[in-house]
């Protein structure tokens, strides 16, 4: 896999401290290319809008958080039953614990990349969780580009090419939950299945309710 590995970028500060190279790398050994250029770019864009906003945050926190966020839908860590977001989530988790480091900086990691699809709640979270969510949302959607000056842009890109992102990023979704779709019933993910299956009919919250087994 061939990726740039570059230490400041659009004036932040990549970590690279052991432990973050050791996220890194389970990133590169279990992720692709395109996850790697995408989990960079989250990074880049979060900690410009911390340095904007002037937000503070723990960059290591926020480094890591962005590079477990999509490992969930990797064959490494994705599960048969969770949310890909909760996989990614769990793994983070895990590797942190193993690294000894506190259980609120585990939980703000946890929280960071199990909401980070959740719109309308991750935003009102910790630093950290709000500053991914806005990364995140950056990359995908466009939310916050004007923001983003265009020689950050430029330069962010060049580093971490989208690579015909916009085709791509909603197969690469899809290949991460296809096997446990029901996951993605109350959520997002939910579009990706109705975008990517024919006549996909996804669970109803209002037939939850209408065919409970209360009697009124």
């Amino acid at each position: 896999m061939s990726v740039n590995k570059i230490k400041i970028v659009a004036g932040i500060n990549i970590p690279d401290s052991s432990i973050a190279q050791q996220a890194t790398e389970l990133l590169l050994d279990h992720g692709t290319e395109f996850l790697y250029n995408h989990s960079l770019r989250v990074f880049l864009f979060s900690s410009l809008n911390a340095q904007r906003n002037k937000v503070k945050h723990d960059g290591e926190l926020l480094y890591i958080a962005s590079v477990f966020h999509d490992l969930g839908l990797t064959k490494k860590y994705s599960s048969t039953s969770l949310r890909f977001e909760v996989d990614g989530a769990n793994a983070a988790r895990d590797f942190l614990r193993g690294h000894g480091l506190p259980e609120e900086k585990l939980r703000l990691v946890w929280d960071a990349i199990a909401l980070h699809t959740t719109i309308g709640i991750a935003e009102h979270k910790e630093a950290e969780v709000a500053l991914m969510y806005s990364g995140v949302g950056l990359d995908v959607m466009g939310v916050g580009y004007e923001a983003i000056s265009d020689e950050h842009r430029s330069e962010i890109v060049t580093l971490f090419p989208r690579t015909d992102f916009k085709k791509k990023i909603i197969p690469t979704f899809f290949s991460g939950f296809e096997h446990k779709t029901e996951t993605t019933f109350g959520n997002i993910k939910a579009d990706v299945c109705a975008f990517m299956i024919p006549n996909f009919h996804h669970k109803n919250f209002c037939d939850c309710i209408l065919h409970s087994p209360w009697l009124e």
